[in-house]
């Protein structure tokens, strides 16, 4: 007998629909699955025949066939288990399964039958409701998580034993409530007032936060660049409803879903990371660093000891927002729209060649600043020089704190979706938008001069064009003057401090 159930396979951080075919047939005993499954899939048969056995159900001893089609799609992970007992117990004349049939199923089984967490359940309930089903039946772990999308009803079970209920109308589930999406930042993170001092990098983070360009400090250890870069997130505005609901999708389906915050990521990698880590890769193609920063921060700490090749990945996500990911017979296209903040030290001891403590060779300061090329280079919007702060400014009070730089960033930001469309920054402009803003004479006098004296390449020259529309914003200003070009210059250049 053959009977058909409804699951879903993760590509990615998005969820492919998948048939489940179940044919129960006389003939030596035997439970194979077919379809291009990994290790976890195959290992199903034994969870399954385990849950079955022990929620009192019969286990049939025949020639027992599980086909996941399409055959040519690669199926990862555990969350198989729930759809392959359903479609067997149905084939099996265990389970009427016409009630179900208009059901998508996703969990994992344990061997008592109790069904377990499987990541992706957000891209699933959105993927159940555009293919039109009726509802989606997930783990009782997965049930709100799920029901944060629209358009279908989500069903949650605690053990398989459920489904005969459910299959009969003897038993519904409750549908469970939503998770709340938060409005308001965490009140737990850390605040900028920690920073002390440090004037020219405050003002940096803020206008790196306010048009979400990307900043790379340098300065000797312990100026402050790793403590102000994990308080940049604590400046930037909430996520909105969408770009929450986009973070809280990527990070269900890499299994690190702890429900949605009002803050938005920030990753710190080790600099021992691989490109495939950082960006995404493997196989099956993975999810990288990258993606998990996707509307936050990405913080490169000790940037030139990273890997080069590591580093030369980031050149086309940080232009296009996206990764391409391409393996033979398939292509992942992953969001990746993040702000990287990077901090390194000016030499491999760390202190700098104006240091007279230094005792770095000239070939070894330039090998050392080598590692992170021009090409990269010409990419960060804003390079920050961070010195020592003073004994005065050690001792002395407490800093703006983040809910007063937000407040700015956040009407920066809110002139600039005016201008550009929602959940748009200046640092997502286009080189014709860029060049399309309104510059005052002395603003365009001025932009020609130091294009042609410190050598801009045109991606720097749009850049300075963003940076300077940043600052209007923050200002309040309409046009663009020679004051806002001037600060952009000089947020480009090392000894802006």
């Amino acid at each position: 007998m053959l009977a058909i159930s409804r699951t879903f396979t993760l590509d990615g951080i998005a969820a492919r629909p998948v048939r489940v075919e179940a044919d129960v047939h006389r003939g030596l005993p035997a439970f194979q699955i077919v379809g291009l499954p990994d290790a976890a899939v195959r290992e199903a048969r034994e969870r399954v025949r385990a849950a079955l056995l022990n929620c009192g159900f019969e286990f049939p001893m025949r020639r027992i066939t599980i086909n996941l089609a399409p055959a040519s799609l690669r199926k990862v992970g555990p969350g198989f288990d729930l759809a392959i007992a359903a479609a067997l117990l149905a084939a099996s004349g265990q389970l009427r399964w016409e009630a179900l049939s208009r059901l998508s199923i996703a969990g994992e089984l344990a061997l008592d039958g109790s069904v377990r967490a499987v990541p992706g359940a957000l891209a699933m309930a959105e993927a159940a409701a555009r293919r039109g089903d009726a509802a989606l039946v997930v783990p009782a772990a997965n049930g709100p998580e799920a029901a944060l999308a629209t358009g279908v009803r989500v069903l949650a079970v605690e053990s398989v034993s459920q489904l005969g209920g459910l299959a009969s109308g003897e038993w519904e589930p409750p549908s469970p409530a939503p998770m709340a999406l938060p409005t308001s930042p965490n009140g737990h993170a850390p605040d900028l007032a920690d920073l002390r001092g440090q004037l020219h990098l405050r003002y940096a983070l803020e206008v790196a936060a306010a048009g979400g360009h990307s900043l790379l400090m340098i300065g000797p250890p312990g100026a402050g660049k790793s403590l102000a870069a994990r308080r940049l997130p604590s400046i930037l505005p909430p996520p909105t409803r969408g770009e929450a609901l986009e973070i809280a999708r990527i990070s269900s389906a890499c299994g690190i879903f702890h429900g949605p915050t009002g803050s938005r990521p920030f990753r710190s990698p080790h600099h021992t990371i691989s490109a495939a880590g950082l960006v995404g890769g493997g196989n099956p193609p993975r999810p990288g660093e990258a993606t998990l920063a996707h509307g936050g921060v990405l913080f490169l700490d000790e940037l030139c000891e990273f890997r080069r090749d590591a580093l030369e990945a980031l050149r086309a996500p940080l232009e296009t927002g996206t990764v391409s990911i391409v393996r033979s017979g398939m292509r992942q296209e992953l969001p990746c729209r993040f702000m990287l903040a990077a901090a390194a030290n000016p030499c491999p001891c760390g202190r700098g060649e104006e240091d007279e403590r230094c005792t770095c060779a000239a070939h070894d300061v330039r090998r050392y600043q080598g590692r992170l090329s021009g090409a990269l280079a010409d990419r960060i919007d804003i390079v920050a020089s961070v010195t020592q702060p003073g004994a005065a400014e050690m001792g002395g009070g407490e800093g703006e704190a983040s809910a007063e730089v937000r407040e700015r960033v956040r009407r920066a930001r809110e002139r600039q979706q005016r201008r550009l469309g929602a959940d748009r920054c200046n640092a997502s402009m286009t080189p014709s938008e860029a060049r399309s803003g309104e510059l005052t004479d002395d603003a365009s006098a001025l932009l020609a001069s130091a294009y042609e004296s410190r050598r801009l390449s045109g991606r720097a020259h749009d850049r300075v064009l963003r940076l300077a529309r940043t600052i209007a914003d923050l200002e309040g200003r309409g046009s663009v003057d020679g004051d806002a070009i001037g600060r952009a210059l000089g947020l480009r250049r090392r000894e802006g401090a």
